[in-house]
């Protein structure tokens, strides 16, 4: 199997609604598209159209991971539903982490775990690892761990059934910060003086960089808690 970005998105964003809010699942194609079209909790953000949302949907059909629910029940619109659990064998909590690697690309351990709360229940990341494992090793294998990037502490892991989001390529510490672009700068190429009185300054710059890349994450992890809660 091998998705595109949309279809990618559009199961993901059945799955994510499966697990979180199961009341309104299945979803409408005006639900549907809203949620393929959240700024919180995706990555990258997109703009989709209804008709964009129906092709993937209908295509994701063909190849056995999408359902289409008539109406019925006093329901009058058409819902979509997603089977990638029962094509793939997943079971919940193997759906939540390829649900959230699909909707954000590579992740930590640690973001994995926070971001997977609402969906399914793991006691640490090392359960959170072992659920990774455990899919790398399928035939084909449906996740893969990231050496570490520069400017990064942890390994990262990424969903195999599409195309790699822009975020599997190595960050650069000055898009992974919100910060001006002059101060990042200033940061990590200091001018002749700081060379000399510092000795070297190749320790702090990456050190910086580091700091840099964790706010932000803390940053997106306190954007996806005032989500939830609808603050």
């Amino acid at each position: 199997m091998e998705l595109d970005p949309e279809e990618m998105r559009v199961l993901a964003c059945l799955a994510e609604k499966q697990l979180t809010t199961p009341a309104q699942y299945p979803l409408t194609l005006n639900a549907l598209t809203l949620a393929c079209n959240q700024t919180s909790s995706r990555e990258p953000v997109v703009s989709y159209d209804e008709r964009t949302v129906e092709a993937a949907v209908t295509r994701a059909k063909t190849m056995g991971v999408a359902r289409f629910v008539h109406p019925a029940h006093g329901r009058s619109a058409l819902r979509f539903g997603h089977t990638l659990d029962e094509a793939l064998g997943l079971d919940s909590r193997q759906l939540a982490l390829m649900t959230v690697l699909m909707l954000r690309g590579p992740q930590t351990l640690a973001e994995l775990r926070t971001r997977t709360q609402r969906m399914a229940d793991f006691a640490d990341t090392g359960e959170v690892e072992t659920e990774l494992d455990s899919l790398a090793q399928r035939d084909p294998p449906l996740t893969r761990r990231l050496g570490r990037q520069p400017g990064q502490k942890e390994d990262r892991y990424e969903q195999r059934l599409g195309p790699a989001t822009p975020a599997s390529s190595p960050p650069s510490p000055v898009a992974d910060s919100a910060a001006p672009r002059g101060d990042l700068e200033t940061a990590a190429e200091p001018d002749d003086r700081s060379l000399n009185t510092r000795g070297s300054s190749v320790p702090l710059a990456v050190e910086v960089a580091e700091l840099r890349v964790e706010v932000a994450a803390l940053r997106r992890d306190v954007d996806d808690l005032r989500s939830q809660l609808g603050v």
